[in-house]
């Protein structure tokens, strides 16, 4: 009698073991048919059975089931795409420890895996940016935050998250993500221009600031945004003598580098020492024509000093004027003459740059260039 109850059980556990195995079989041929809501149905419930819950292949058709709803477009529907594609990667993660010995399923769940990775970041991104239009930036940081997990070598993700952040003014978390992006050595120059904003504006720490320049000079040396800021810095704490110390030493070791020329000219006419600022822009427009900086800021030079003539000409009373006054304007001609070809030399570089278009058009007009002026006024017109 004992031994027929052994048996019994047995064949009782035979049969679930066996019904279970059904389950998997089922549901792959539920999936080959195409019928995806039955196929979900049936490896859903092998998953979760004692008997085939640790079983590589349940769980390998898991994600081929998982994967398929999220693509299809009528199957689709049973269960949020984003969900799917996160459950379908979830399962073929599960593939490999399951597998101790042949590795039957490993391979392909590891290539899955790989395609699984591009569109559950492609959900994970999209639904960052629909949170941020509708303003809900925590939920768009959190959706950002979940696409990083699927490409953290990705830069679009983290500065995506970084810009959540600031909009719901989590500034330290904002910061932090812009950090990761520099320790990676990832990190753009808006990156780093992000992470000043932050240091100057929000913190209102110029030693913090100071620290993000010296990161982004050594990543971004030519950058003359960066070392117009640093300098800046130093002038503000009042060391002007380090400023132009360190900035001549640089064009010492590089002395044909026309972007450090022009930011010395910069620094020049900060401290107030214009012909030094007029002779670093001179040399910067010789090694380097195409330099907009060098060649706006000595159309300014010369057109400011004219300017000034003109000024000077316009407050003069009638015997002044008579006596000296055309004269004076003459002077001033002058001045506006050596200023064009520099503002046109800058336009030719930037030729949508509206700024230069005004000073050309101040420039025709004084020195009576009306078909120019006219010229630069319909440009203006287009910008």
């Amino acid at each position: 009698m004992r031994k027929f109850l052994l048996t019994a059980a047995a064949a009782v556990s035979m049969q679930v073991a066996f019904a279970q195995t059904s389950a998997i079989t089922n549901a792959i041929m539920y999936q080959q048919k195409g019928t995806l809501d039955k196929a979900k149905e049936e490896i859903d419930k092998a998953v979760v059975h004692e008997k085939t819950a640790n079983n590589a292949k349940a769980w390998y058709y898991k994600g081929v089931i998982y994967q398929d709803l999220s693509a299809h477009p009528i199957y689709g529907k049973v269960m949020d795409p984003a969900e799917a594609s996160k459950q379908a990667y979830e399962a073929f993660s599960k593939v490999p420890a399951l597998e101790t010995k042949k590795k039957e399923f490993t391979d392909e769940a590891n290539k899955r895996k790989e395609v699984l990775v591009n569109n559950m970041y492609a959900y994970a991104l999209n639904a960052g940016v629909e949170h941020y239009n509708n303003k809900k930036f925590a939920d768009a940081q959190k959706a950002y935050l979940q696409a990083i997990t699927y490409r953290p070598e990705d830069t679009t993700a983290y500065i995506y998250a970084a810009y959540a952040a600031a909009g719901a003014e989590d500034y330290a978390s904002a910061k932090q993500l812009y950090s990761q992006l520099v320790d990676k050595n990832l990190a753009s120059p808006a990156v780093y221009g992000q992470l000043l904003y932050i240091a100057n504006n929000v913190e209102k720490n110029d030693k913090e600031a100071l620290a993000v320049l010296e990161k982004a000079r050594a990543k971004y040396p030519n950058d003359k945004n960066f070392m117009l800021q640093e300098l800046d810095l130093y002038l503000k704490s009042g060391r002007e003598k380090e400023s132009i110390e360190k900035l001549d030493a640089a064009i010492k070791a590089d002395p044909n580098n026309a972007n450090l020329l022009t930011v010395r000219g910069n620094i020049m006419e900060r401290v107030n020492k214009p012909e030094e600022a007029l002779a670093s822009y001179k040399k910067a427009a010789e090694i380097d024509p195409n330099n907009f900086d060098a060649q706006y800021n000595l159309g300014v030079f010369y057109f400011n000093k004219g300017a000034n003539l003109n000024n000077k000409a316009n407050k003069m009373s009638l015997a002044e004027y008579q006596k000296s006054g055309k004269a004076v304007q003459a002077e001033a001609k002058k001045y506006f003459a050596q200023a064009m070809p520099y503002f046109e030399g800058a336009l030719k570089v930037q030729p949508k740059d509206r700024t230069t278009v005004q000073s050309l058009l101040k420039v025709y007009t004084a020195l009576d260039k009306t078909a120019d002026a006219k010229r630069m006024d319909a440009l203006l017109q287009t910008l």
